[in-house]
C-alpha cells in the first residue's frame, strides 16, 4: 500500500547520506535503511521527523509513498469571453486548451487560487495584460505569473493556446 523507498529518492536528490538524515531526524540509520528498503512499517512519530528534515509534513510524505497509480480524467469543453477551451483538473494544476478568433478578449480573475499562471502559444498571436505590463507572444512562445495579479489575454490573431495554473506550495 506504501512504498517508502521515495524516502532514498528525496534522500539523494537533497544530497544527503542515511547518516546526515538520522542525525537530522533523531531517527536511527538502521530504521531508515529499513523504510527505504520498505522491510518494515512506519511510524506516524518516524515519519513526522523524517518528513521535517525534508521540509514537508509527514502528510505530505504518506501521499508521496501511497501507490503510484496513474489518474485518468476526461476533458470538459466550454466557452469563455469567445474562448473555446477544453479543460483538465487535478488537485494541484488546472490545464487549458484554448483557441480564440483575432479580437477575442478574456479576463476572468475569478477562476484563480494561489496559482502561478502560464501561457504559451501554440499557434498565432496573444497579448497578456498584467498589471505593470503588457506582453505580445507568438508562436512557441509563453510566459509565466502570479495568478492573482489582474490580467486579461487578447488574441492579435487566430490563436490556440494552452493555459496552465498550479497551485502553489503550502506556505508555513
Amino acid at each position: 500500500m506504501y512504498d517508502f523507498s521515495i524516502l532514498r529518492e528525496i534522500r539523494k536528490s537533497e544530497g544527503h547520506t542515511i547518516e546526515e538524515v538520522s542525525q537530522r531526524s533523531g531517527v536511527s540509520a538502521p530504521v531508515i535503511s529499513k523504510l527505504e528498503r520498505n522491510q518494515t512499517k512506519a511510524e506516524l512519530e518516524t515519519l513526522y521527523k523524517l518528513a521535517r528534515v525534508f521540509g514537508m509534513s509527514a502528510t505530505d510524505l504518506i501521499s508521496l509513498a501511497e501507490s503510484r497509480l496513474s489518474h485518468r480524467k476526461q476533458s470538459e469543453s466550454y466557452e469563455s469571453s469567445g474562448f473555446r477551451f477544453q479543460k483538465i483538473e487535478y488537485a494541484n494544476l488546472r490545464c487549458f486548451l484554448g483557441q480564440a478568433p483575432k479580437g477575442t478578449k478574456l479576463s476572468k480573475p475569478e477562476i484563480h487560487r494561489d496559482d502561478y499562471e502560464f501561457c504559451w502559444v501554440l499557434e498565432g498571436r496573444i497579448k497578456v495584460k498584467l498589471p505593470h505590463e503588457s506582453v505580445i507572444l507568438k508562436t512557441g512562445q509563453s510566459v509565466q505569473f502570479d495568478a492573482i495579479q489582474k490580467h486579461a489575454y487578447e488574441a492579435l490573431e487566430e490563436t490556440k493556446i494552452i493555459i496552465i495554473h498550479q497551485r502553489k506550495q503550502n506556505r508555513f
